[in-house]
């Protein structure tokens, strides 16, 4: 699998996720036997370059090749500028937003907006690969609505205008995230084209990978939300499609090693006070994924009381202590009640106690 000049090591990507895939998860999502990750959506407007948000959005200091941004604009002009200031701090790869459903992105022609305004969604492609020397790609939905399919006309179009790879997720804008993907459209599109197709949507496990990889003949998969919480779904994916096996999902052991070592990350890129608070949802996700695939491993309930409480700690290291304590825990010694978080210490608020209830 290539983009251009880069050989991937896979053939199962990381979506682009705002507010979620930052450069830590990325990372860790590489590490796990991801392929190829893009960047969260980043602005294609000036003004904002200099912004807390985007610059974070696009820094992909020290993260393992190849580097991709995704833009997000309804200007093919500041597209094209957008374009050269990312390839400039080093940009490897520009994906252009054609399948983001959000109104507040859409309601600015932005997003998957673009796909009902077919000459300027091709005038942005031209003018993006017309302007930088990198491979750029298009991630796009099957059209505007039910009614009005055109991701292959588009993207015959894009391929024209220099495209180097398609995404294709299996909705159309109308249908948000709401009901089921459909793979037809995307067979469609890799039927219709030369360069690499991905396809999209509702891939939560090794046997849908397979199955979306033979429906739609893509030459990839790009896995979402369900990633979210469960980076190892990469490898448990990789590994299925090499071997036909199933990993075993990691243990409670593996999850703190996991999560300590990507939270650690996430303190040092974010800085504390954000790092502290957009940490909640990641250990939310975790531990909700954790007990999914290993049911029994952790009392249901105790989740969530964990959850609660760990959502009220305001510091790093009160955050880590937690989880330690939490997870440190042999679940074999757990009755049916579980284990609950009794309190906080009123007299020290960084020392977590626990009780077993009887």
């Amino acid at each position: 699998m290539r983009i251009g000049p880069f050989a991937l090591r896979n053939n199962v990507f990381v979506a682009p996720m705002a507010g979620v895939t930052d450069r830590p998860y990325r990372q860790l999502c590489k590490r796990l036997g991801a392929g190829y990750a893009v960047s969260e959506m980043a602005a294609s407007n000036p003004k904002l370059w200099a912004s807390v948000k985007t610059s974070r959005r696009i820094d992909h200091s020290g993260e393992m090749e190849p580097k991709a941004v995704q833009l997000a604009g309804a200007d093919p002009r500041m597209m094209a500028e957008a374009a050269r200031f990312n390839v400039d701090r080093g940009a490897q790869i520009i994906d252009i937003n054609m399948g983001c459903p959000v109104k507040k992105v859409c309601n600015a022609w932005s997003g998957s907006a673009l796909m009902a305004n077919e000459p300027l969604a091709r005038e942005i492609v031209e003018a993006v690969a017309s302007a930088v020397g990198v491979p750029v790609t298009v991630k796009m939905r099957t059209g505007p609505s039910p009614d009005s399919r055109n991701a292959v006309r588009l993207a015959r179009d894009f391929e024209r205008a220099g495209a180097a790879m398609i995404t294709v997720h299996g909705r159309t804008r109308a249908c948000g995230y709401g009901g089921h993907a459909e793979y037809d459209t995307i067979a469609a599109v890799k039927a219709a084209v030369s360069v690499p197709v991905v396809a999209n949507g509702d891939i939560d496990s090794p046997v849908k990978a397979r199955e979306v990889l033979r429906l739609t003949g893509a030459d990839a998969v790009m896995i979402g939300r369900a990633a979210q919480g469960r980076p190892w779904i990469f490898r448990e994916i990789v590994h299925f499609l090499e071997t036909g096996g199933m990993l075993a999902p990691p243990d409670a052991a593996e999850l703190r090693a996991m999560l300590r070592e990507h939270l650690l990350d996430h303190y040092a890129f974010h800085g504390e006070l954000t790092g502290v608070r957009t940490a909640r949802k990641h250990v939310g996700w975790y531990l909700r994924a954790f007990e999914q695939a290993r049911a029994g491993a952790l009392d249901g309930a105790a989740v969530l009381a964990f959850i609660d409480r760990f959502n009220r700690l305001d510091d790093p290291q009160q955050q880590l202590e937690a989880i330690d304590l939490f997870l440190d825990t042999d679940p074999a010694s757990h009755d049916d009640a579980g284990w609950r978080v009794a309190h906080c210490d009123a007299a020290n608020d960084k020392q977590f106690r626990w009780s077993h209830l009887a």
